[in-house]
């Protein structure tokens, strides 16, 4: 692996209800995202710059997604401080599970569920 791009290059976050999730995501991050169909499955895009070499993803909504509270976690990114977005957890139908929590010098994280069930993971320096 070229170390310097992004380990991470791509994240779907699967749904039970595309447009509950949208959102929510919307809700708490403050973002708009564009939704589509393909292969099967219904879409909704986080924003991202094409060649950016940041990691970019979706929600996904079709039979090979399942929401799941346990396994994988994926970190989406509150900087500059994720205290912003995690207010914002409840009132958009959420539940945090883990404040923000510091992580000395590597920054701070918290945990919430989602809508759909699945836990995710916040991050921010600050």
């Amino acid at each position: 692996m070229n170390v310097t791009t992004n380990s991470i290059n791509w994240f779907e976050i699967p749904t039970v209800d595309i447009k509950r999730a949208r959102a929510f995501y919307e809700k708490v991050f403050g973002i708009s995202m564009h939704e589509t169909e393909m292969m099967g499955m219904k879409m909704a895009f986080f924003p991202y710059q094409p060649g950016s070499g940041k990691a970019a993803g979706s929600l996904v909504q079709g039979p090979m997604h399942k929401v799941h509270q346990d396994g994988c976690v994926i970190y989406l990114n509150g900087d500059p401080d994720l205290s912003a977005a995690l207010e914002k957890v409840e009132t958009a139908g959420g539940r945090i599970v883990m404040p923000k929590t510091s992580l000395g010098d590597f920054g701070n994280m918290a945990f919430f569920i989602d809508t759909e069930g699945n836990k995710v993971g916040l991050h921010s320096q600050k």
